[in-house]
């Protein structure tokens, strides 16, 4: 094997590149890298101001050589990251808004609470501070009671509700000797029951639950004949607990009365709003002779009063009224 300047030839044939042994190689340096000093993030908690957040350092990811980062500045960037610090942001940015109205929320409520709660603690303890209110006696002064006779009593003559809460048919005008019984009896034995003259109207329903709705009590009748001249006289009594129902039954017979042509009234003397009716046309139904009528209408306390006459022939206003002052004169 041929030599070339005292060096060996390598297995494949080759030289390989030695340095001259009298140049010494240059030595070369490995930079060493400091462990980056890692400033854990303060977070500053005012009563109201925004919390201040001090970011930690980084270093230049341009002089840190890739791979060398250092374990110190993992685990410090970990704990800002779970605290909420994460990298510095602008403080007019939505993430900083929200986390300062988020922390400032419990903040106020708890204020508020406290401040509740120690209110109601202070007022207790005033109120436990006070002395006693004492309360007025029990026992009130005693009323003598007078002396001498009290007054009389009314005669049941006078006494007018002695004579309405008995027997009703006693205050009814007695039949006129000579006079015959009607054609057709109203009730039976002096009395009305409530369906009997509910069936005196022409809507004989309706009238019924109009007469429940004012308090229908009872209802006394007297009726007869004389010749051609029939008379009926009604006494109706109502409970009036809520309103002056034997009022408003009379104020609604005098209006349907005053409808009817050729009608003329007159007041009954000493009733205040009583007054008589007489019609100057008959009523005509088919098949029925025709019937010229007169009412006479009163109230006295809660009893109602309705007289009706029907003849042949127009009814006189005296026979009509002559039979209206006797009646109410009863009562």
């Amino acid at each position: 094997m041929p030599e070339t300047s005292g060096h060996a030839v390598g297995p494949e044939g080759t030289v390989p590149r030695v340095p001259d042994p009298e140049v010494p190689a240059p030595e070369v340096a490995v930079p060493e890298v400091p462990a980056p000093e890692v400033v854990v993030p303060e977070v500053v908690v005012p009563e109201v101001a925004v919390p201040e957040v001090v970011v930690p350092l980084v270093p230049d990811p341009e002089v840190v050589p890739e791979g060398a980062v250092a374990e110190g500045v993992e685990v410090a960037v970990g704990a800002a990251v779970s605290h909420g610090a994460g990298l510095p942001a602008d403080d007019d940015s939505p993430g900083a808004r929200s986390g300062s109205r988020t922390r400032l929320a419990p903040l106020i409520g708890a204020a508020a609470a406290l401040g509740v709660l120690v209110g109601t603690c202070a007022g207790y303890l005033v109120q436990v501070q006070r002395a006693p209110t004492p309360l007025p006696p029990l026992s009130q002064p005693y009323l003598t009671q007078a002396k001498g006779a009290g007054p009389e009593r009314l005669p049941a003559a006078q006494d007018r509700e002695v004579k309405t809460e008995g027997d009703l048919r006693k205050l009814l005008v007695p039949r006129p000797s000579g006079a015959q019984d009607p054609l057709f009896n109203a009730g039976a034995d002096g009395w009305l029951s409530l369906p009997e003259y509910a069936g005196l109207f022409k809507k004989p329903a309706q009238a019924f639950s109009g007469l429940i709705a004012d308090g229908f009590r009872r209802a006394a009748v007297a009726d007869w004949r004389e010749g051609k001249y029939n008379v009926e006289i009604r006494l109706v009594q109502y409970r009036q607990e809520e309103r002056l129902a034997a009022k408003e039954a009379v104020e609604n017979a005098k209006y349907w009365s005053e409808v009817d042509p050729g009608t003329t009234s007159r007041p009954v003397p000493g009733t205040g709003d009583g007054r008589v009716y007489v019609h100057s046309e008959p009523a005509r139904e088919s098949g029925a002779v025709p019937l010229y009528t007169a009412e006479a209408f009163a109230w006295r306390g809660d009893i109602a009063m309705e007289i009706w006459a029907y003849d042949s022939e127009p009814v006189p206003m005296k026979k009509i009224m002559g039979l209206a002052e006797r009646q109410m004169g009863r009562l």
